[in-house]
């Protein structure tokens, strides 16, 4: 009788603490800083990631999904201090962010040492699921490596002629090098390559020893510009006049605010992530109705991927039945799951989340205040060689 009252008791403990426990997801991201924006969008689009994989009630097994937001301010020492504190004294099952490459590396060893599932959203360097990687990482974003693929697919062609401009810190230098390399792989090489502080606001010196290794060429010329945050080197080389040389612009998509300041690259053609009208798929449409309806305007660029997110960390943690990394970490390699970007499956090897991208055209629309992305093809997974740069 005793052993049967004492039974009774523990059963009722064990269903009290089941519904009271907590999934736990640190948003560890840059909140304040010149990449402000980038991080809204990725905030905005996790939380919607996490209501429509869930159908709306915010639970996965049966358990309340609570997500805590720390703020890195940009800085590498904040991002892997924020990290630590987020698996050791707040015990979260999973973190999701950063949004600056440079701090999503200094926190990459951090999830090996505290051996928990980090996903990485939206930082892009291709080292961090490359030549820093853990088993531990896995990225919903793209990398450099899908950017420069997309665009050298989108950009390359007979008796064509591109240099580049980048920004001089990961996010630039390999997202060139991996530019070069898919270059390379369609017998293309680049004319001549120029890096430059993230915070430069002149771009004369760096421009016009781009005009004189190209103004010489016959044939098609193209200056690629890959660039983040302010500073707008499109503008400030435009007024230049590389027109007089020959020389057009390309380069990778952006976020809205972005593209308003190219109404005056009308024609302007390059690969992208995202823009709200490319996809065609039923997560899309419901992104895209219910960001109107609840914010006044359409998604952009970093809101589809942290809905991506979002959704990953719910499939994941359905699939595995847990949230024990080890079982995470079985679940989720070659993992497939519907975004707004249609299927993404993380690749087995480095964890990186394979996706189609979009060979864009800009045009001006008198209705609209930015530049629109107008598709020209849908670049699915199997027509961009990714390489695998954690071998």
């Amino acid at each position: 009788m005793k052993n049967s009252i004492l039974a009774g008791v523990f059963g009722v403990f064990a269903l009290s603490t089941q519904v009271s426990a907590e999934i736990k997801i640190a948003h560890i991201y840059g909140k304040t800083g010149p990449f402000e924006a980038y991080a809204k969008q990725s905030h905005d689009g996790l939380m919607l990631g996490l209501e429509y994989a869930t159908g709306g009630t915010m639970e996965v097994l049966g358990q309340p999904i609570v997500v805590i937001e720390k703020d890195t301010q940009l800085k590498p020492e904040n991002g892997r201090a924020l990290l630590e504190e987020a698996y050791g004294d707040d015990e979260v099952d999973l973190a999701i962010g950063p949004v600056s490459s440079g701090v999503a590396l200094a926190m990459l060893p951090v999830a090996e040492e505290y051996e928990k599932i980090l996903i990485v959203e939206p930082a892009v360097a291709d080292s961090i699921t490359g030549s820093n990687w853990n088993r531990y990482v896995f990225r919903t974003s793209r990398n450099s490596s899908q950017d420069a693929v997309a665009s050298a697919v989108a950009l390359a062609g007979e008796n064509v002629h591109i240099a580049t401009l980048a920004q001089d810190y990961a996010f630039g230098r390999d997202g060139i090098s991996a530019f070069r390399e898919a270059l390379a792989n369609q017998g293309h090489s680049i004319v001549h390559e120029e890096f430059v502080p993230t915070d430069t606001a002149d771009f004369t010196a760096a421009a016009e020893r781009i005009f004189n290794a190209m103004k010489g060429l016959e044939g098609e010329k193209r200056l690629f510009i890959l660039w983040a945050g302010s500073g707008n080197p499109w503008a400030k080389i435009k007024a230049m006049n590389p027109q007089r040389f020959g020389i057009e612009f390309a380069g990778v998509g952006n976020i809205l605010a972005a593209l308003k300041g190219f109404r005056d690259f009308k024609g302007m053609e390059g690969g992208t992530y995202y823009y709200y009208e490319l996809p065609d798929n039923p997560v899309n449409d419901w992104l895209v109705e219910t960001h109107f309806e609840r914010f006044d305007g359409p998604p952009d660029f970093f809101t589809a991927g942290g809905m991506a997110a979002g959704i990953a960390a719910v499939e994941a943690i359905r699939k595995a039945g847990s949230t024990d990394s080890e079982d995470l970490i079985e679940s989720m390699k070659g993992m497939e799951w519907q975004s707004p970007k249609g299927i993404m499956k993380f690749r087995a090897q480095d964890h990186q989340a394979m996706q189609s991208m979009y060979h864009f055209k800009l045009d001006v629309q008198d209705d609209v205040e930015w530049a629109v992305p107008t598709l020209v093809r849908e670049l699915a997974i199997d027509e961009l060689p990714v390489p695998v740069r954690n071998q």
